[in-house]
């Protein structure tokens, strides 16, 4: 029988995806703003730089999945890289977010460099993190519960950074410049990142190893991979739905800022004048605020419809909102807020279910081939996090690029219109691809329960 997971340790655990998740939504949210409106490189070439970069750095994930199946330490297999990542993911975090005096060129040498490193610092990180949740616990149910901690975890870290970070940057900007407004900001967010790793490598616990007779070669874990056809059913779908998150994500500051700008709201008889620096942070606050509503209402909904089912209807919902936000004007602020709760409410609900199912996956893998490389089929969770936040981060910038964006300018009317596709057609295209994927994967509630009595009567 499996033994519970005390409280303390699930939210122990879901202190690590805090601190990945603060820098993650300064990546996926200011990064690109800030190498264009503030480092001063161009859209296009910030476009191309995050495509070679992070392909190159989703290619690690794997090799991150293998090295961490492979280590054994007094501390467990996952544990340790929290334990000695944790520093330099911070160094390297403000690294990527100082702006030495260079050339245009050495500025994008700069941006290559320090991005490549902060992307492997990440993968160092966060792999072994994720494949953690696999050797807590094996229970189906405790794993979920582990997901949603994790992504509580995960959206209140990034609710954390929406909430303060463009009143930090203002703050530490003040008698200053923007660029060192930025550096101080990410600092104290280094520092905090540190603490939380730390914290997450003390309060947990690696409860499952692998059979002792279990000597898994590298050929014979990719050749398992390469024929797990749920494992590529969940990469395509979860793809699809990073993109979908990187493009709304990527998208707000230039939607705000050169789109719907400076607005007076009328609400109960009162007049607001609204900034639009006030109106993006708060609209990134709600989007994740709600983010973590869905998340919390993962688990219920899992259990009453299954997991691949409830992913299907959030997708879907997620797509069809996001088709309905394009039409939207900049005055209407009350509207752009509400549909923003319900995409926030439908895509929240998708991503601790997507982390759920690696487990089940990884079981699969063992249930059909007799061997188990858990960290090789959880790196393909952060290397679809990566590839979706390629493609999405690039069409980002390519989009601003092939519609005329010019940074702190006024925009034309293609260039806005760019930046509208980006945040809700496009976006929402990727939520619509991974709905598809989702109707054809195999692994529901019944044939687990299955594949879970097998495993358990051979081991």
């Amino acid at each position: 029988m499996s033994t519970p997971i005390a409280l303390r340790e699930k939210m122990a655990y879901g202190l690590g995806d805090f601190a990945s998740s603060m820098f993650w939504k300064l990546f996926s949210m200011f990064l690109l703003f800030f190498y264009t409106d503030v480092f001063g490189i161009s859209a296009a070439a910030v476009g191309t730089m995050f495509l070679v970069t992070r392909v190159w750095d989703a290619l690690n994930d794997p090799l991150m999945g293998i090295i961490s199946d492979r280590t054994r330490t007094r501390w467990g297999k996952f544990r340790p890289f929290l334990l000695f990542g944790a520093v330099p993911f911070g160094i390297i975090g403000v690294l990527t977010f100082t702006t030495p005096d260079l050339t245009a060129d050495g500025k994008l040498v700069y941006a290559y460099i320090t991005y490549t490193l902060m992307m492997m610092a990440y993968t160092f990180v966060n792999v072994p993190y994720g494949s953690l949740m696999a050797v807590m616990t094996d229970d189906g149910v405790e794993r979920t519960s582990l997901a949603s901690w994790r992504f509580i975890g995960a959206f209140s870290g990034g609710l954390f950074v929406t909430a303060s970070a463009n009143y930090l940057v203002e703050y530490f900007s003040a008698g200053g410049t923007q660029a060192q407004g930025f550096q101080y900001t990410i600092t104290l967010y280094a520092v905090v990142a540190a603490v939380l790793f730390l914290l997450t490598f003390l309060g947990t616990r690696e409860r499952l190893a692998p059979p002792k007779q279990e000597h898994n070669s590298l050929k014979d874990d990719l050749k398992d991979l390469s024929k797990n056809l749920p494992w590529f059913i969940m990469l395509g779908a979860n793809i699809s739905i990073l993109i979908f998150n990187s493009l709304r994500d990527g998208s707000i500051l230039y939607y705000f800022k050169y789109y719907v700008q400076d607005q007076q709201l009328e609400l109960l008889g009162s007049t607001y004048e609204l900034t639009s620096t006030v109106l993006s942070s708060v609209y990134m606050s709600v989007w994740l605020g709600t983010n973590i509503i869905g998340v919390l209402l993962a688990k219920p909904l899992a259990a009453r419809w299954g997991k691949k089912t409830t992913f299907s209807r959030a997708a879907l919902v997620s797509a069809a909102l996001s088709f309905l936000f394009f039409a939207l004007q900049p005055d209407q602020i009350i509207l752009i807020f509400t549909l923003n709760i319900f995409i926030g409410i439908s895509a929240g609900v998708i991503l601790p279910l997507g982390w759920s199912m690696y487990a089940d996956i990884a079981d699969y893998s063992e249930w059909k081939t007799g061997r188990r490389a858990t960290g090789l089929v959880f790196s393909s969770s952060s290397m679809s996090q990566k590839f979706g936040w390629t493609i999405g981060g690039a069409i980002s910038g390519w989009l601003l690029a092939g519609f005329g964006f010019e940074p702190n300018a006024v925009q034309s009317e293609e260039a806005l219109l760019g930046i509208r596709l980006m945040i809700s057609v496009i976006a929402g295209v990727g939520a619509l691809l991974s709905f598809v994927f989702m109707r054809v994967y195999k692994l529901d509630e019944a044939f687990m329960k299955k594949v879970g009595e097998e495993l358990k009567a051979a081991g």
